[in-house]
């Protein structure tokens, strides 16, 4: 009985340790085929002529966002892991320039956000060349005291 309790025990412990590693894990620092930027990096980007893309919900978006930026929505369904499955997300990747060798910035909400991650990496597989992501996003930005809208 003692063994069947402690069992029990080990799963629930285990379960919540899973569980919180899902929910609080930060987004990985690199990605092959794309650039991790800070804000100061991507403010010189977009300066240059960059267009930038916040993959938060329209809500966020609407709350503040950084000047100029388009909103394209990263409706994310899959789980936060390296080799997560695009297929059950959605990203609308026909609102990036038609010229996959330009340059795009994106971001979302900060490190513990997998949006910019995840819509980088199907950029980056989509045949685009020079994906930034600002993985800092709105908080970095907003705290560099860089525009917004």
């Amino acid at each position: 009985m003692q063994i069947k309790k402690n069992f029990f025990a080990l799963m629930a412990a285990a379960s919540f340790i899973v569980a919180g590693q899902s929910v609080a894990a930060e987004s990985p620092a690199t990605i092959p085929g794309a650039t991790m930027v800070t804000a100061e990096q991507a403010k010189q980007a977009i300066d240059k002529g960059a267009p930038v893309f916040d993959l938060r919900t329209p809500t966020e978006f609407a709350e503040g966002s950084v000047k100029g930026s388009v909103s394209i929505p990263y409706k994310e369904k899959s789980t936060k892991v390296l080799d997560f499955d695009a297929a059950q997300d959605s990203f609308d990747l026909s609102k990036l320039p038609a010229d996959r060798a330009a340059p795009v910035v994106f971001y979302c909400a900060g490190v513990e956000c997998w949006k910019s991650f995840k819509g980088a990496t199907v950029a980056v597989k989509a045949g685009f060349k020079k994906v930034m992501v600002m993985r800092g996003g709105w908080p970095e930005w907003k705290g560099k005291g860089y525009p917004i809208q």
